[in-house]
């Protein structure tokens, strides 16, 4: 794989970790209204959440990640 292609790999990675770290966001505040905290679902989408927040942090670490 040259550079270009690993690039644009990678942009594609954290593009589509940002949206799923926001869906997941999204889906947990609609269940946290629904007085579901304590469902399965709800727990799942944390530790999903807890994932995707280390994902970013690395990307953070090694200047990877553009805070706006």
């Amino acid at each position: 794989m040259d550079k270009e292609k690993r690039l644009e790999a990678f942009e594609k990675m954290l593009e589509t970790i940002q949206q799923n770290y926001e869906n997941t966001e999204k889906k947990m505040a609609q269940l946290k209204v629904e007085g579901k905290e304590k469902t399965a679902t709800y727990r799942q989408l944390m530790g999903n959440k807890l994932q995707y927040q280390n994902m970013l942090s690395m990307y953070r670490i090694y200047g990877l990640l553009n805070d706006e």
